[in-house]
């Protein structure tokens, strides 16, 4: 990928004003350092983006960022190092580097998560959200899109699910007309097709790692606790990098990594909790720039991040204006691991072990369902000076 150095062509204010507010956003191939922080602070490069309350800067001419000499965004191993052998299929697992000890991650697959969400999709509203993903949380986390600018006119919500964060980008501003909902469980979008508030949105299954949308398609991208299932996230996130115009946004909503030995060890028993770390290399790699990152969680948390959040951080790229076609990964990635349980191309599964793993990451995820109880009640009894970190 080679991005111009310079824009020579007029830009609209649509352009100019994304870019813009990533003050600081420094090069193409610049990572965004992580440091210690309290939820709600964004971490970003040059120090930008100073907390929740962060106000964009008066915009300026937009003018693509240059590759510093001998710096690649491209990943620095071959994309198929990272395949580790998960049963009868082969999945992409950049996260672990492809070493043997991978971590299990039993519902970080189409079919497994498609039947988890068969029977999680009757009380989804009910209980995941209440703990890991509030109202204030989702407008904290959407804030970094900036879909209430006016240019904004087209937005695709991927892995929308049952349509809690799609109203979250209605209340942002966005018509429902506008907004295109995308996800592999037609359980869960039924359950959004009952909203009066997303009435008039395009709700449609669809798969994250192959959207059936032209290139440049889209003003804004927003994804919002899908990650955590995609066997491929290296790939979604490409793809989300082609559906969007040049100039334009993505946005993904998820969770992070714990670094307490047994949430740890649940979190990857049960599907993909990745580093905020891995977060930005996907996104460089996909080829977006000024890459930054937006740290959230439920207040009653207080900051404790140790045992990971299934809705921890808000990351968002630009596709560059020199960019209006595929990532620059599209000829690398090669075929599909695994297809969606939608489709008629999918592998056959063997229905025993699919049952066996949805249980199994069912128990483990359960786990996460606990925490929140334990750290509200902590937050019930400590006074508010203590730190849970």
């Amino acid at each position: 990928l080679r991005l111009a150095e310079g824009a020579e062509q007029s830009v609209p204010f649509a352009v100019a004003m994304v870019c813009a507010s990533s003050a600081g956003c420094g090069s193409a191939g610049a990572r965004t350092r992580m440091r210690p922080a309290r939820m709600g602070r964004s971490v970003g490069a040059a120090g930008a983006g100073r907390g929740r309350n962060a106000r964009p800067i008066t915009p300026t001419p937009f003018a693509t960022p240059a590759r510093p000499a001998g710096r690649s965004l491209l990943p620095q191993r071959p994309l198929g190092a990272g395949l580790a052998r998960r049963g009868n299929r082969d999945v992409t697992t950049l996260s672990s580097g492809g070493s043997a000890s991978a971590p299990a991650r039993l519902i970080q697959h189409k079919e497994e998560a498609w039947w988890f969400y068969r029977y999680l999709s009757q009380v989804y509203d009910h209980i995941v959200n209440p703990g890991h993903w509030t109202e204030d949380m989702r407008k904290d986390a959407l804030e970094p899109a900036r879909l209430g600018e006016k240019h904004v006119k087209r937005v695709i919500d991927v892995g929308g699910g049952t349509g809690f964060s799609t109203l979250g980008v209605v209340a942002a501003g966005v018509e429902p007309e506008s907004i295109t909902l995308v996800d592999q469980s037609p359980h869960q979008l039924a359950k959004a097709k009952k909203k009066a508030g997303l009435k008039g949105c395009d709700i449609q299954v669809g798969d994250a790692e192959k959207l059936n949308f032209p290139t440049n398609a889209f003003d804004r991208y927003v994804s919002c606790g899908s990650i955590e299932y995609w066997p491929d996230p290296q790939r979604a996130i490409a793809e989300a990098f082609r559906v969007v115009k040049p100039g334009s946004l993505a946005c993904i909503v998820g969770p992070v990594h714990p670094t307490h030995w047994f949430s740890r060890a649940m979190a990857d028993a049960w599907m993909l909790f990745p580093t905020e770390d891995e977060y930005i290399k996907w996104f460089e790699a996909a080829g977006f720039i000024c890459v930054k990152m937006h740290r959230i969680g439920p207040k009653w948390y207080r900051g404790c991040r140790k045992h990971g959040l299934i809705m921890g951080c808000s990351v968002t790229g630009i596709k560059p204006l020199s960019a209006e076609g595929p990532s620059p990964l599209a000829d690398q990635l090669g075929e599909m691991a695994e297809e969606s349980s939608n489709t008629e191309k999918k592998k056959e599964a063997n229905p025993f072990k699919t049952f066996w793993r949805v249980v199994l990451g069912s128990l483990a995820g359960f786990y996460y369902f606990v925490l929140p109880v334990y750290m509200w009640i902590k937050n019930l009894i400590f006074p508010s000076k203590v730190s849970f970190v």
